[in-house]
């Protein structure tokens, strides 16, 4: 059975959770930037990539168990969480669960409100959908919501293929949980690491005015909206995208650094 997870470089780690309906190689440029600094993990959500496919509903909360259960695996206390649209749903999740392992937070192309009923009723028939057609009708149609029409043809394909490399049963599944989750938009405003929002100007599903609400919702964060970029900026710009993603494990790492005794206050 193949590894479910990337885990490269040496440092201070960095998680990142990946959206629907992608998989782990969505963050390629951000494992071979940062993991030159950091210690990257990205993992395969169950359903998705090489995970093992789960039929029925999965809860955002069960995909967040995951994430603690892999942390805890490899013997790490602390990390800083990033995730894109539903990951970074999922890392809202993680936060509400256990935020004394978080460092820091990154939060691409996402939202933190329930579902509306109508929400609801069309993420369910969505996931009907899928099971009996499968996942390749579907990514033709959001392939142009997913990275912008003027993206690179190469960026395109990526992220066509992992939308039709997707198993229907996972995705339909993760659709199912997606559309009971809470609304985090209090627990938003009870964050204290630092923060990043991140969007693409061009983001239809996410737009600007959800991540400006996001950013004044989190005390302290930084808002970084990437230009030329629809849903998938770490792909379609990764250097801004990485320039935005660096800012803020520097600041990660300087609120560390804060936290450790001074030589003096150790020999006291």
């Amino acid at each position: 059975m193949s590894r479910t997870y990337t885990d490269e470089g040496t440092g201070d780690a960095l998680l990142l959770v990946h959206g629907h309906p992608f998989d782990r190689t969505m963050w390629a440029p951000q494992i071979a930037e940062f993991s030159r600094t950091h210690r990257v993990i990205a993992p395969d959500l169950r359903g998705y990539g090489s995970a093992p496919v789960v039929p029925g509903t999965t809860a955002l909360s069960v995909f967040a168990e995951d994430v603690r259960a892999l942390v805890d695996a490899l013997g790490i206390e602390r990390f800083t969480l990033g995730g894109l649209s539903m990951g970074g749903q999922i890392v809202m999740e993680c936060y509400r669960l256990f935020p004394e392992r978080i460092n820091g937070l990154v939060l691409a192309d996402t939202f933190p409100t329930a579902e509306t009923p109508e929400g609801k009723a069309a993420r369910n028939a969505m996931a009907d959908r899928l099971l009996s057609e499968g996942m390749r009708g579907y990514a033709d149609e959001v392939l142009d919501k997913m990275v912008a029409p003027y993206a690179d043809a190469s960026v395109r394909a990526q992220v066509h293929r992992m939308m039709t490399s997707t198993h229907p049963e996972g995705a339909a599944a993760a659709l199912r949980g997606r559309a009971e989750r809470p609304d985090y938009q209090d627990l938003l405003t009870t964050v204290t690491v630092p923060a990043l929002v991140v969007v693409g100007r061009d983001d239809s599903y996410t737009p600007v005015s959800d991540a400006e609400a996001m950013h004044a919702a989190v005390p302290g964060s930084s808002l970084a909206v990437i230009e030329s970029a629809a849903h998938l900026p770490n792909l379609e710009q990764p250097d801004a995208f990485n320039h935005a993603l660096r800012a803020i494990l520097a600041r990660v790492a300087a609120k560390a650094k804060d936290r450790q005794p001074s030589p003096a206050s150790r020999r006291l």
